[in-house]
């Protein structure tokens, strides 16, 4: 297996030839017949034990031919891309120029696009910190009263805004029930909006053991097509009222809440919360400054194909997450109304961010010359095995060396922008 052509084309593109020798193919269109013959039945011969002569004069010399290339096509291809230098991004295209003698096979792709970069020391960006303010630790602590507010039940008057009303209901159009409009024991806050616009006002006023019709219209653009725009009836019966008694803000109820035994600790307390929450949030708009003004100063011919990759990436990493909260993409696209190629160019601007950042941050590690030692490496391990609880051999099987080197490096790049950069006043 060797290199025989290595041309750069444009918009980083390469095309490689590359050769497979005779000996490697044969080997491989042996182990095809082996894998193959199993399922070939040839009169004359028990199920499996045809000779691959045999097979080859009745289906044609070429018929493990396809699997044996195939076979033979990924460690040849390593070894020439390798060979070459060549960092190749989304998948080549393959095709055969020679079978006379050795295997030749030509590779037409992609590769890692030459990058520059200027005037990335020094940048200038906003970092502006909000201050606390009194009407955002007012609506803190409002928060804070209302998780803790008793609840009690309310016997002598009719359902009102604010209240909890627990509920059954079956809803239908046309006098058909459809499905998911159906409930029973359900807690609805009259004034939540979290039913659909004009049902929690049909409840006030109503009274323990009211049953009663709800009339409500789908919004043109709701999620189930078969109910857009659609009037709906709801037939409603009201089995409880809640009222909660919000708590006044206290010394003891302080005391109740938090680690803290007076109101003026406790209101200190979360106007420091409130400050580091807005620091940060600073902090992230500026480091967002400088990616933005790094992804300016990048010149690169960057290929479709990076930018295809990393959205296929964004698109798993989305998957991940609805699976970890009890979804999958199919019931996701069910009850949104999206596709996946609508999913797709959701995402498509955050992965030709990534992208151009990190191949910003790449070049600034290599002119710079930074560095990465074994013992960051070695602490990067501990950490994702300690955060994601997988022990950290484990981990050190499913994440390269060479990968954690390469995340390393595009951090301590980003270091050096933020320690270098200007903020402005």
């Amino acid at each position: 297996m060797s290199l025989l052509k290595k041309e750069l084309t444009e918009k980083s593109g390469f095309v490689l030839e590359f050769s497979v020798s005779k000996e490697a193919f044969d080997k491989a269109e042996n182990e095809a017949y082996k894998k193959e013959v199993k399922k070939i039945n040839v009169p004359g011969f028990r199920k499996g034990k045809a000779p691959k002569s045999v097979i080859e004069r009745m289906y044609g010399k070429g018929i493990f031919f396809e699997d044996a290339i195939n076979a033979c096509i990924p460690e040849a291809f390593e070894a020439a891309v390798k060979e070459a230098e060549l960092t190749v991004v989304g998948m080549p295209k393959f095709d055969i120029v020679s079978t006379e003698g050795d295997i030749v096979l030509k590779a037409e792709g992609f590769r890692k696009p030459d990058v520059s970069i200027e005037g990335y020391l020094g940048i200038e960006a906003e970092k502006k910190v909000a201050e606390a303010t009194d009407e955002e630790i007012d609506a803190e602590i409002k928060r804070v009263c209302e998780r803790n507010a008793r609840k009690i039940d309310v016997i002598d008057r009719a359902a009102a805004m604010g209240d909890i009303a627990n509920i059954d209901y079956e809803g239908s159009v046309d006098g058909v029930p459809f499905d998911g409009g159906k409930g029973a024991g359900h807690d609805l806050k009259l004034g939540s909006g979290s039913f659909i616009l004009g049902f929690e006002e049909q409840i006030v006023g109503k009274s323990i053991g009211e049953e009663f019709d709800v009339n409500v219209t789908f919004p043109e653009e709701y999620h189930a097509e078969e109910l857009a725009g659609k009037a709906a009836v709801f037939k409603t019966k009201l089995n409880s009222i809640v009222f909660e008694e919000i708590p006044e803000l206290t010394d003891d109820f302080v005391t109740e809440v938090s680690e803290f035994n007076t109101v003026d600790e406790y209101k200190a307390d979360i106007k420091a919360k409130i400050t580091k929450r807005n620091e940060d949030k600073a902090q992230a708009e500026f480091e967002g400054a400088l990616a933005e003004a790094l992804i300016e100063k990048l010149v690169a011919e960057i290929p479709e194909a990076m930018f295809e990759t990393e959205t296929e990436n964004y698109v798993r990493d989305y998957d991940t997450r609805l699976r970890q909260n009890g979804l999958d993409l199919k019931t996701y696209f069910k009850y949104t109304g999206l596709t996946l190629e609508g999913l797709r160019e959701q995402l498509r601007p955050q992965a030709e961010r990534q992208v151009k950042l990190r191949l910003a941050l790449e070049k600034i590690a290599e002119l710079e010359s930074l560095t990465v030692t074994d013992e960051e490496i070695e602490a990067e391990y501990t950490k994702i095995s300690e955060t994601y609880s997988v022990p950290a051999e484990e981990v050190k099987r499913m994440i390269a060396a060479e990968d954690i080197k390469a995340d390393l490096l595009t951090s301590h790049a980003m270091t050096l922008v933020k320690d270098s950069a200007k903020v402005k006043a």
